[in-house]
């Protein structure tokens, strides 16, 4: 698997993360520890950025937020879950639609290896 840089450099935050706290713990926890190791990285992002809906030419707040935008380019949304189903890879890519952003991450926390935890798309 070859990703950009950029993704590489928020996988390697990740892994930082999950070689430290392992499986098992809340999303809300994973992503300020992971919100922590980009910032001792030095790489931009933004936390729980809220995502309007554009509807006929309206912006409605409909209570979607990305879990982190990182660089502008790039959204992470997290989970710690059982199993990544499709309902969580439709989530991101109407992420992705919605802001304009071309590439995402889907990381899920709560399993053994992070790498198979991993799962990037692109539009």
């Amino acid at each position: 698997m070859e990703f950009d840089e950029l993704s590489n450099r928020v996988i390697g935050c990740a892994l930082e993360v999950h070689r430290t706290l392992g499986p098992g713990l809340l999303e809300s926890t994973y992503e300020q520890c992971l919100a922590h190791e980009l910032s001792l990285a030095g790489i931009s992002f933004k936390l729980q950025l809220p995502l309007p809906v554009k509807y006929k030419g309206i912006k409605l707040d409909c209570g979607y937020r990305i879990d982190l935008l990182v660089n502008d380019e790039l959204i992470v949304e997290l989970k710690s879950v059982d199993q990544i189903m499709g309902i969580h890879q439709a989530q991101l890519l109407t992420y992705m639609k919605l802001s304009g952003v071309k590439v995402g991450l889907l990381i899920n926390f709560n399993v053994e290896m992070l790498k198979s935890g991993i799962k990037r798309f692109v539009l």
